[in-house]
């Protein structure tokens, strides 16, 4: 068979699996933007079910099945093939369908980081022929950052997540809108789930507690050793693997880079400082980590203070390191940090901020802090209560801001202090709506 029966093969076969059965993400691209749209984010996380939901979309709206051209480069058919057989896809989508026009098409590109200069074909497509255009892929050759460059500035950017606790109640058919007390159980049990499984779609989903971690620690180890070493050409992995799970065990506090050099040096292992300030770069750029810097007034300051790393997902971290006795914690503070920036805003930054004391997080859009957050697990211990708010007022007296919030396991009340309102809010509750 040749390329183009292959093509007309593959088109043919996903056009009659539409439309897909998929569980709904909040998540959602843009339909007729008229642009070149990326979807980057950590292996496994769901991106070409997104894509998949937004055919969906695009035929409730009225578009047309046939209209959807959509190549997986995975196949094993088209293995072998290169960039020079890609004209034969617009050839075959041609021949199948004479009297529609190109320009009224959606085509689907998934995995095409797999061949070599695909960005080259997608320009010339995008300038040439069609103007809706999404591309994903699990490979580190799709990072944001080299998208942007490979593809001229066209891209739009829509990053994908592990999912939410909205979306991963739905992925467990918990509906969480309820308002009797058995509902609130059931609700603080699947925070409780969430908050240690974490939410890749695939690991949510497999009942058997050991393939889970099995699955995760397998998403882990393609992480390191083709997004992060092959990508990167770093050859030694065993000193990677432990410069990260020592970042993963630092969750939730400012992590010293030299600290750890300065470890690894006194074990005799080899490595230079320098390595490990890139090397912490390149497990953000990945999506394994977000960094977020402490809050400075002034830019130098920022970039000389240790910052924190967050980790894009629990249950990935709990496969990963062994479980401690402050995980609980840890976990809660990492869940609250993703719904922050899952759900940023254009011109919002999350930073920590730390004086005399420490504040979890400061939410800034642009000049302005909009709000700050401490994050505690039980506020029971009046030492624990009186540290997490003497944290937060010494915060907002700083910064002028009196959005001031806790999130807890499961307390809830509003307090009054110094004149200061704070709120006190159960994760579960936090976690299902968009943080205002």
């Amino acid at each position: 068979m040749n390329a183009k029966e292959v093509f007309k093969s593959i088109i043919a076969l996903r056009q009659s699996e539409i439309p897909f059965h998929m569980t709904e993400r909040d998540c959602t691209l843009p339909l007729n933007r008229k642009k070149i749209i990326t979807i980057p984010g950590v292996r496994r996380c769901g991106k070409s079910s997104v894509m998949e939901l937004t055919v969906n979309q695009l035929v409730e709206s009225g578009v047309r099945p046939q209209n959807i051209l959509w190549i997986g480069f995975d196949d094993e058919r088209i293995s072998s093939m290169t960039t020079e057989n890609f004209d034969d896809i617009v050839k075959a989508y041609m021949e199948m369908f004479p009297q529609t026009p190109l320009n009224e098409v959606y085509m689907f590109f998934d995995e095409i980081q797999l061949k070599r200069d695909w960005e080259y074909f997608v320009l010339r497509l995008y300038k040439n022929y069609c103007k809706n255009i999404y591309i994903c892929g699990s490979n580190a050759t799709m990072l944001s950052t080299e998208l942007a460059t490979a593809l001229r500035g066209y891209p739009l950017e829509y990053e994908v997540f592990p999912l939410s606790f909205n979306e991963y109640c739905r992925f467990k058919n918990i509906t969480p809108n309820g308002y009797t007390d058995q509902h609130n159980a059931m609700m603080r049990n699947a925070f409780n789930d969430y908050n240690a499984k974490g939410g890749f779609p695939e690991a949510v989903l497999t009942e058997s507690e050991s393939e889970r971690i099995k699955l995760l620690q397998g998403y882990f180890n393609t992480m390191l050793l083709k997004d992060l070493a092959e990508h990167y050409n770093i050859s030694n992995t065993n000193v990677a693997r432990y410069f990260i799970k020592r970042i993963m065990n630092n969750v939730g506090k400012p992590t010293s880079i030299n600290a750890i050099f300065n470890d690894l040096k006194s074990q005799g292992l080899k490595v230079t400082k320098d390595d490990l300030y890139l090397w912490a770069n390149y497990v953000c750029a990945i999506f394994m980590f977000v960094k977020v810097p402490k809050y400075e007034r002034s830019l130098v300051k920022e970039q000389q203070t240790p910052a924190k790393y967050y980790c894009i997902d629990n249950g990935l971290r709990c496969a990963v390191v062994l479980p401690q006795s402050d995980d609980n914690g840890k976990n809660l503070e990492n869940v609250v940090f993703l719904h922050l920036y899952r759900n940023r805003t254009p011109g919002s930054e999350i930073y920590y901020y730390k004086d005399k004391t420490e504040c979890d997080f400061l939410v800034r859009s642009y000049e302005q802090v909009t709000q700050l957050i401490q994050v505690s697990w039980d506020l029971s211990d009046p030492d624990t209560f009186n540290r997490e708010v003497r944290a937060l007022l010494n915060a907002a007296t700083a910064t002028n801001c009196n959005n001031l919030l806790i999130v807890t396991a499961d307390d809830e009340r509003e307090l009054t202090v110094k004149d200061k309102t704070i709120k006190v809010v159960p994760a579960w509750k936090f976690l299902l709506g968009k943080n205002e």
